[in-house]
């Protein structure tokens, strides 16, 4: 199923849309679709965490700290925005940390977990029930979607593959609990599973555990809503695959973003690297 049929598009190309703008560069590019689009577009954004320069690219822009969730919708509405998407990561490990307002409170209150999809799913319910309806960050990159097959030239060894057919069910079990998106494995041995720390700490962590070889897998959680936290990956991680000295990066197509594709082959070609996209 095309992701764009998980949202409201009829009405996708025009109004004012809000990014709750993460960091990495994600926003921008989702901010990039949107005006191309035109629509107006309106953010809000975190310290530590967003890109500061993002603020001048806005129609209107508001800091907030993790927690605000009153004032989030307070700017929204002000600004008469129809459609909010979530954009960019936020480190978990502050998000743990996070302040809230009284509505903000009151929510966690109610769900008493704050796991990621539990507490992404409430907050949207929340947005959603004063009228803003949460869209996914590929309507506006439909040409991100991560593509099907292999996406360099090296294929994955037939130990590799052994690795990826090992992990891949793995990798779906833990997102189904709400753990983490990414499983690094070695041997048919899980060396990592991310937790709060992120996909490149995890697999620098397994690079420091096991050294060279390893597999990293990356998928779309089973549970997970395809507007919220989809798996992206980009040059970055190649980067740090190559300073953990992984061999193979396999990463679920369709249902993930792949940012800046041309970069990251080359990247991943001259490190001799091999890239498949896996259907799910």
């Amino acid at each position: 199923m095309d992701f764009l049929d998980q949202s409201n598009t009829a009405d996708i190309r025009s109004g004012t849309l809000a990014i709750i703008a993460g960091g990495g560069r994600l926003p921008r590019l989702v901010l990039d679709g949107a005006r191309a689009m035109g629509l107006r577009v309106v953010g809000v954004g975190f310290a530590g965490e967003t890109e500061a320069d993002l603020a001048q690219a806005m129609d209107a822009w508001q800091w907030l700290h993790l927690g605000q969730l009153g004032k989030l919708i307070a700017f929204c509405k002000q600004q008469g925005v129809g459609r909010i998407v979530m954009a960019g990561k936020v480190h978990k490990a502050r998000a743990v940390n996070f302040r809230p307002d009284w509505r903000a409170a009151k929510l966690l209150w109610k769900i008493r977990n704050t796991q990621d999809d539990v507490l992404l799913r409430a907050i949207t319910q929340e947005l959603e029930s004063e009228g803003l309806t949460v869209v996914a960050a590929q309507d506006f990159l439909p040409h991100l979607k991560t593509p099907e097959g292999e996406l360099t030239r090296r294929r994955p060894t037939p130990e590799e593959q052994a690795d990826i057919e090992f992990g891949w069910p793995l990798a779906r079990q833990m997102g189904s609990l709400d753990v983490g998106q990414c499983v690094v494995v070695r041997k048919r041995s899980a060396v990592a599973v991310e937790a709060l720390e992120g996909t490149d700490a995890t697999i620098l962590r397994a690079g420091e555990l096991v050294g060279p070889g390893c597999v990293v897998i990356k998928v779309f959680k089973p549970i997970q809503d395809p507007r919220l936290d989809l798996p992206a990956i980009g040059p970055q991680t190649i980067r740090t695959m190559i300073q953990a000295q992984a061999s193979c990066l396999a990463v679920e197509a369709g249902r993930s973003l792949f940012l800046d594709l041309p970069e990251s082959l080359s990247l991943a070609e001259s490190a001799g690297i091999s890239i498949v996209g896996l259907a799910s």
